[in-house]
């Protein structure tokens, strides 16, 4: 059974065109980042992204002014990710680096037992800004339990584990979980542009025994824990 960044060193809606199946659900992020205005009144707010949406923004002045010079060095980006661990749910996995295939689609994790999650590197990596995407299967091909298949037991204020390749850490808070039908994914609230660093776990949801397939996805989201 099937199953279903831009830039690492800021928010950034994912540019690829790239199709996330898993267990025969699928969600495409935006092929391009949405135009963005700037208004007066208004500070751009975050938001999340697999269907539609748009991003808040301001109107620009007639006269542009300068960026004012800082002697700030820019942060450094954050390390990739190794390896997970959410205790709630007795969840602790290597993460695979997925990339974009020839045809524009994402690599999945493998679909055997026992497969790890992965990281899309195309998102930012966990603790830099921007929403990090980790994907995982709910199943198997044996039809053994997925590193994925008890998200939806997470709740409000349980946390989530990354471990990084430079041997630190960083730590994300569960803000909630959501079931979305696949042909209703909405994808700039899932992958679009965060004020701070987030963390989106993804699989699928919503067996139809009829079909055969999962029909449905299950997103988590999770911002960066107050005290990192």
């Amino acid at each position: 059974m099937t199953i279903g960044r831009t830039g690492r060193r800021g928010p950034a809606l994912l540019a690829a065109a790239a199709a996330l199946l898993l267990t025969a659900c699928g969600t495409s992020p935006p092929s391009s980042p949405p135009a963005t205005t700037q208004t007066t009144t208004a500070a751009p707010s975050p938001s999340s992204a697999a269907a539609s949406g748009t991003l808040p923004g301001s109107s620009s002045t007639s006269t542009p002014v300068p960026p004012a010079e800082t002697s700030e060095a820019a942060p450094e980006p954050a390390a990739a990710p190794v390896s997970m661990e959410i205790e709630k749910i007795g969840v602790s996995s290597e993460l695979l680096r997925l990339g974009l295939q020839e045809n524009g689609t994402l690599e999945v994790p493998p679909e055997d037992a026992g497969a790890p999650a992965g990281w899309y590197n195309g998102s930012p990596a966990p603790g830099d800004p921007g929403p990090a995407v980790l994907l995982g299967h709910v199943n198997s091909l044996s039809q053994t339990a997925g590193v994925f298949a008890r998200l939806p037991e997470l709740t409000k204020g349980d946390t989530i584990r990354v471990e990084r390749e430079d041997g630190s850490s960083v730590v994300f808070t569960v803000d909630r979980g959501e079931q979305y039908r696949k042909n209703q994914f909405p994808t700039l609230e899932v992958y679009g542009n965060t004020e701070g660093p987030e963390l989106r776990l993804i699989t699928c949801d919503g067996y139809n025994p009829d079909t055969g397939i999962f029909e449905d996805n299950y997103v988590v989201y999770a911002s960066l824990a107050e005290d990192q």
